[in-house]
């Protein structure tokens, strides 16, 4: 990244940690538990779910001896069920106090695979490379130019997939985002940056870090409040 858009990612990265961190921990506790919780945040249960197990789908059955980045593991849901099909999981989230919860969570026998949880920035290139990087609904705070940026930064040390999913632009989402702003500050989550799919398409077709990828599987996921869309990079062969 340049100066200028590193400047724009660490300055949205910052609003999200403190959010997470510090404003919705216990919030976001309760909504990836199995806890009674209301009707809205049922739908985005339900949604995040259903978007789970479609990147999960979209993965090799068996995982074994791959290296697996959840950039943005939140509680930790995804890299539980990845290091049972045999995966090495890299599991990081910018929350200290989400990423405690993940291990907390995460059972002591994963059968073949195993999770490092990590707190810190999941473009960290300490981390070192990964044959498929995750980030499910990890990028949706970002303008569109930054999340290609992002992407590009994965592409560099992935070298089979990458699985992400973006907030797709149109009318029943920019609704729901108006009704948001309703609720008292201290419940929103940051602001949501919309995309119309064949604008997100162009953008990583003219990325010049995302030319060995090639777009693949796609698929939008509604849930009442929860409405998010699955994209699938591949590394040429």
């Amino acid at each position: 990244m340049n100066d200028l858009s590193q400047a724009s990612y660490l300055k949205q990265r910052d609003r999200i940690e403190h959010y997470f961190d510090r404003t919705a921990a216990d919030t976001w506790a309760r909504l990836t538990s199995t806890a009674p919780v209301s009707g809205i945040r049922a739908t985005v249960r339900a949604g995040r779910d259903r978007m789970r197990t479609t990147l999960l789908s979209w993965m090799p059955e068996d995982l074994s001896g791959l290296r697996l980045l959840d950039a943005g593991c939140g509680t930790g849901a995804l890299s539980i069920e990845a290091a049972r099909r045999g995966a090495d999981v890299v599991a990081i989230d910018l929350s200290p106090t989400l990423v405690g919860l993940a291990r907390e969570r995460a059972p002591e026998q994963l059968g073949r695979g195993r999770i490092e949880f990590r707190s810190g920035d999941m473009l960290d290139s300490g981390l070192g490379e990964f044959d498929i990087v995750v980030g499910m609904d990890s990028l949706i705070h970002y303008q569109p130019a930054d999340v290609v940026r992002v992407l590009s930064g994965f592409a560099m040390r992935t070298h089979r997939q990458i699985l992400f999913t973006f907030p797709p632009r149109n009318l029943a989402l920019a609704a729901m985002i108006t009704i948001g702003r309703l609720f008292p500050r201290s419940d929103r989550a940051p602001f949501i940056a919309p995309v119309a799919a064949d604008r997100l398409r162009r953008l990583i077709q003219q990325a010049p870090g995302l030319a060995d990828f090639s777009i693949g599987r796609t698929l939008k996921i509604s849930s009442g409040f929860y409405t998010s869309q699955a994209l699938e990079l591949v590394r040429a062969t």
